[in-house]
């Protein structure tokens, strides 16, 4: 199966943005919700934002509301992540998914990235 790819990572100081993206093969064009995830070592993986295929519906967890924002683009199957005003706290690899229902419940996402990291000095 072809995987979706995650680029855009990199160090940035605080306060500082990136742009991550996430290229969607044809096979997961019947999915309904592409998310971002993240994860530091050790800590369980967590929902970021995710963004309706269908309505371009969006949401964010609380902590990046304001600072992140998700987008698509239909015609070139990319999803992206632009974070603004990051910080220390939002290093971590991320992950963009697949998956037919709303939210950001890991278990209902069915396809996976390999991350991007990103990493925010202070």
């Amino acid at each position: 199966q072809e995987q979706l790819v995650e680029s855009g990572g990199g160090l940035v100081q605080s306060g500082g943005s990136l742009r991550l993206s996430c290229a969607t093969p044809l096979s997961t064009l019947n999915y309904a919700v592409i998310g971002w995830f993240r994860q530091v070592p050790g800590k369980e993986r967590e929902g970021v934002s995710c963004i309706s295929t269908i309505n371009s519906g969006t949401y964010y967890r609380t902590s990046v509301k304001g600072r992140f924002t998700i987008s698509r683009d239909n015609a070139k199957k990319m999803v992206y992540l632009q974070m603004n005003d990051l910080k220390p706290e939002d290093t971590a690899v991320y992950y963009c998914a697949a998956g037919n229902f709303w939210g950001l419940d890991l278990s209902k996402y069915a396809r996976w990235g390999q991350g991007t990291q990103v990493t925010v000095s202070a």
